[in-house]
């Protein structure tokens, strides 16, 4: 989408009041071949590639407020596929791949900053982990980089590589394609294609209930009416366990606070995404110049897009341990996202038992990252009654089976703090 400078200048000498419509405002119909619960990253695209890939167009995303104002807006905009388990690092990838060709699918700038992920490390312990992971991505196709402490202070002169630091950098591990995506782009932009294609993106819309008759889903209830559809499909993140609930199903899912943290912008001074092995924390520098960061889960469950004091106060420690120059900055803000959290670290991309209702969540810490490959394998799933292959093993079942997908490198889970 091109404009003038004329338009431009208009538009803002009268509070960008006259810009058209990025997508439509429709009301809802009484019926869709699918229904998607959720607006948020994940729900859009699987809209999109539903009617991309599959041609399958009836389809309604029904958002309860407005779109950006769950997870996809709460989030520190990394992405990357370096995951240990060959299930998550052939889905993250895919998804890395996706992400690099996004843009260009939408038609629509993502802002993607392949910039570098760099994870370091500080004692021979985790340098032979390190070794272990870097050598199981290689494997899998993935690129990584084994670093020495010098290449540190190269990649990411902040860091503090002095012997006396008080967590002493040994190396690092570094996968170069991965990097950060502008999340507010990603909403607009799978919502603007997927209205394109005739997909309704109707918002303030909350589903309020499931219609199931002799185990088979027949629609919703909404706060604007009954809706009608053959099938239903489930993304809503961290409000998973509710509104499964009303389905009749019980998940494997705790809901926990992860908080985010931006400082004010400073000139560039962070070339690269870091993430901190001595701690859960990792920061990133975004286009306006916040130095943008999160730390750990708050301990408890909760639905509340809030934190509390005692993480501001560790995510602090963390940033002034890692590069002590930043005690000088000021936290601008930060905000709260709602993580579901699934016992082994990985998510579900599945049928229920109920026929025709499909779910999609469980993703720990790595939602965002995983938005384009989500959206595309929740769509083949909804589409085709089977998995996709790179989603194979994301089911509910295989905690019935034992066949987890134990992916604690992605992060610390519930009751392993």
């Amino acid at each position: 989408m091109r404009y003038s400078l004329s338009s431009i200048i208009r538009n803002a000498a009268t509070g960008h009041k006259h810009w058209p419509k990025v997508w439509r405002n429709p009301e809802p119909k009484k019926s869709y071949d699918v229904i998607i619960v959720g607006g948020g990253g994940h729900g859009l695209a699987t809209a999109h590639y539903l009617a991309r890939n599959h041609g399958v167009t009836n389809v309604a995303v029904l958002e309860k407020g407005y779109l950006g104002n769950g997870n996809i807006g709460r989030n520190t905009t990394i992405v990357r596929s370096n995951y240990l388990c060959p299930e998550n690092s052939q889905f993250y990838e895919h998804s890395l791949k996706l992400w690099e060709g996004l843009s260009q699918d939408l038609n629509y700038n993502v802002m993607l900053s392949q910039r570098g992920a760099l994870n370091v490390f500080h004692t021979p312990a985790q340098r032979d982990a390190a070794i272990r992971r870097g050598n199981a991505f290689s494997l899998n196709g993935i690129d990584s980089v084994l670093v020495s402490r010098e290449d540190v202070k190269k990649l990411a002169p902040l860091v503090d590589c002095s012997p006396n630091a008080r967590f002493p950098v040994l190396g690092g591990l570094l996968q170069p394609r991965g990097g950060s995506v502008r999340h507010d782009a990603v909403v607009w932009g799978f919502a603007r294609a997927a209205d394109m294609r005739g997909v309704d993106v109707i918002q303030n819309c909350e589903v309020t209930g499931f219609r199931i008759e002799k185990g088979q889903v027949r629609g919703v209830e909404t706060s604007r009416g009954a809706i009608s559809a053959r099938k239903v499909g489930i993304v809503v993140a961290g409000r998973s366990t509710l509104v499964a609930q009303m389905a009749g199903l019980k998940l494997p899912i705790e809901s926990h606070v992860l908080q985010c943290f931006v400082t004010e912008p400073v000139k560039p001074v962070l070339d690269t995404v870091v993430m901190f092995a001595a701690a859960h924390f990792s920061i990133v520098q975004s286009d306006k110049g916040g130095l943008v960061f999160n730390g750990d889960l708050d301990g408890y469950n909760s639905y509340a897009q809030r934190g509390n004091m005692s993480v501001v106060s560790g995510v602090a420690e963390c940033a002034a341990s890692l590069m002590p120059r930043l005690s000088r900055l000021r936290l601008l803000r930060h905000w709260g996202g709602i993580n579901d959290m699934t016992p082994d670290g990985s998510p579900f991309i599945t049928k229920t038992p109920v026929k025709g209702l499909f779910f999609n969540g469980g993703w720990c810490y790595g939602g965002f990252k995983g938005t384009p490959a989500s959206g595309w394998t929740f769509a083949h799933l909804i589409a085709n009654d089977e998995p996709h292959p790179f989603a194979s093993g994301f089911t509910l079942s295989r905690f019935e089976t034992g066949n987890v997908i134990n992916e604690n490198g992605a992060g610390p889970q519930p009751g392993k703090h």
